[in-house]
């Protein structure tokens, strides 16, 4: 927007989100921007379809994985403290602990949880029960859990390495999981408006999540997630105090009295790029996404929760960061494209548009077959030379016997780049993806959303 203020380009940022929410069905949004050091938020919408208020910049949400990050930095502390080390086997913290191949269980560091490279069936929920012995329960829960690729091998998201993680946090401290975060984290840092509990959020204004069903917006049942999720996803938060931990990150390790909780090295650490990672970034650090936009540097995570998905973005050279909380499934259409414009009109950051590849039928063919997760199937075919994806959710969350939410449509694929395609159609417009091969160049995973799919049948 050339020479615009930066009441300007807030505005225009805002005016983008209506309309942004008004064609993705999209209830309320609250955004936050740090530019120039200056904070700028606002809300809009509304928190829910049946009960509804105004969104403002101090609405909570639940931020969903961002709260991964949180975990991480509190690790982080107690690493300085010479309470945990990143490479050492989790075991000397969990004696307890047992996966389902033992080699696994043996070996497995918090820096493999912390870069999603565990390896198992990540995308496991359940519930049980808000007692402090939920995450302990969980993690015993996940021993059956099948281990997909070999350890520290292939980075595909892991909510499940998050719940030893907490509980590793748990075991060091003596103390409940939130209690850690609380008391290494969130009071330091002065974010006095995030939490855990519904109790503790329920007297301040939040919004809930919501769900397309046979056209209608509705909202999203049940809203908390389960305590033993906490440490993948348990944060509610507002855009405010999420500008102050944007801060906090960008910093030296110094919180905003003056306080130190981390040596700039482990600040630097925990950005540092560990593992490549395809598709939706470059490489993992410490629970940071890192990517390039240009030339600017990005260090990010967002969140999904149930009907709650949230982004949250720092370009730390540029001391700049942006946050974006919404309470629909597309909410992350909204996002990704609000985060694409704004990284373009606040700094000049955007990345040439990829070029599709022309790809012969019978080249495209050797890509069909049907993909399977946990969460997921993906039947990949071709119609009219094109190859499709068709999206087939198996259910599983918040708990195991969670029915599958409805199918989305099938979406066209493209590739841009040799075993590397580009999502052209809503609701995963722009999305990237990648087939990953074996050593004897055959396809054996197709990772798309951060996880990797199994390849089990060919197209006939």
């Amino acid at each position: 927007m050339g020479n615009a203020t930066a009441e300007q380009l807030f505005a225009a940022l805002g005016e983008r989100i209506t309309a942004a929410m008004e064609r993705l069905r999209v209830p309320g949004v609250a955004v936050g921007v740090l530019f120039e050091g200056n904070e700028y938020v606002a809300g809009y919408g509304i928190t829910s379809v049946d009960n509804p208020l105004p969104v403002n910049g101090d609405t909570l949400f639940q931020i969903g994985s961002t709260s991964k990050t949180v975990t991480a930095t509190a690790a982080m502390r107690l690493v300085e403290q010479g309470k945990l080390d990143l490479d050492t086997p989790v075991r000397a913290y969990l004696p307890e602990l047992r996966l389902s191949d033992e080699s696994v269980a043996a070996r497995v560091t918090l820096r493999h949880l912390f870069t999603h490279t565990g390896g198992w069936i990540g995308d496991y929920f359940n519930d049980f029960g808000n007692g402090d012995d939920a995450l302990a329960k969980m993690v015993a829960a996940m021993e059956p859990l099948p281990q997909l690729t070999p350890l520290g091998e292939i980075w595909s998201y892991n909510n499940a390495g998050f719940y030893i993680a907490g509980r590793v946090l748990e075991a060091v401290t003596g103390k409940p999981y939130e209690t850690v975060i609380q008391e290494l984290v969130l009071t330091p840092l002065g974010m006095k408006m995030s939490f855990f509990f519904p109790g503790d959020l329920m007297t301040y204004r939040f919004a809930v999540g919501h769900n397309e069903r046979e056209g209608k917006t509705v909202v999203a049942l049940p809203w908390p997630l389960p305590r033993a999720a906490h440490p993948a996803g348990g944060v509610t938060s507002t855009v405010r105090d999420q500008l102050t931990y944007a801060r906090f990150h960008m910093g030296d390790g110094t919180a905003s009295d003056g306080t130190r909780l981390l040596a700039p090295e482990t600040m630097a650490l925990m950005q540092t790029p560990i593992v490549p990672a395809g598709g939706t970034t470059e490489h993992m650090g410490i629970t940071w996404m890192l990517r390039h936009v240009g030339s600017v540097r990005i260090v990010e995570h967002g969140g999904a929760t149930n009907g709650q998905l949230s982004a949250f973005l720092m370009a730390p050279e540029r001391q700049f960061a942006l946050t974006i909380l919404t309470n629909a499934d597309t909410g992350g259409q909204l996002n990704s494209e609000m985060v694409k414009w704004a990284l373009d009109q606040y700094l000049a950051a955007s990345d040439p548009e990829p070029q599709q590849l022309d790809m012969p039928e019978e080249q495209l063919t050797a890509y069909a077959g049907r993909y399977t997760s946990a969460a997921n199937d993906l039947d990949l075919f071709l119609r009219d030379g094109v190859l499709i994806l068709q999206d087939i959710p198996k259910g599983g969350f918040p708990t195991p016997d969670s029915p599958p939410p409805p199918a989305d449509p099938p979406v066209r694929l493209a590739f841009v780049a040799e075993d590397r395609v580009l999502v052209l159609d809503e609701p995963l417009k722009d999305a990237r993806a990648e087939f990953l091969r074996d050593a004897d160049g055959n396809l054996v995973w197709f990772r798309i959303g951060g996880r990797v799919h199994k390849r089990i049948t060919d197209e006939k």
